[in-house]
């Protein structure tokens, strides 16, 4: 079995959709970035191909490229998932934090533990999420961006 271990942050702006594991949040500003910006599915790929020693999203995804503007971040999990299976590995968790002040996320996190876990062919009870504030310290604190964290077991397939 390996671990690893993602973080993305964004800053929040205007004229932008909300939108984390998946899920779009009703909010006033929404996360600027060259795909839809999804720090939590961001942060969980980047965990996800750390186990696997497979490098980052950029190394995968890079920014700037035309194909990738505007992409869903699921569509982007599901081929990390590709490449992990690809390279004989399978995913038994994944556990994960979003850190923001506002909005408040907890009628939406079941919503998003749903949707990875339907991307990654995982049962729920194997995808945690959690949100958190950061007590008003530093830019996340103030309003001005959201970061998540996230932590990922994956182990060879046995066949």
């Amino acid at each position: 079995m390996r671990f690893g271990i993602g973080f993305d942050i964004h800053p929040l702006i205007d004229g932008r959709p909300l939108v984390l594991g998946g899920v779009s949040v009703p909010f006033a500003r929404g996360l600027d970035g060259w795909s839809d910006a999804d720090v939590l599915t961001h942060a969980i790929m980047d965990a996800l191909l750390g186990a696997a020693a497979m490098g980052d999203i950029g190394v995968h995804f890079p920014p700037g490229e035309p194909e990738y503007k505007n992409i869903s971040s699921l569509k982007l999990l599901a081929v990390v998932k590709q490449k992990l299976a690809a390279g004989g590995w399978h995913i038994e968790n994944i556990d994960a934090t979003i850190i923001t002040e506002k909005p408040r996320l907890r009628e939406y996190i079941d919503k998003m533990r749903e949707k990875l876990g339907e991307v990654l062919d995982m049962h729920v009870n194997q995808v945690s999420i959690k949100a958190s504030t950061a007590n008003g310290v530093g830019s996340i604190g103030h309003g001005d961006g959201i970061a998540a964290l996230a932590i990922a077991a994956i182990a060879k397939t046995t066949k």
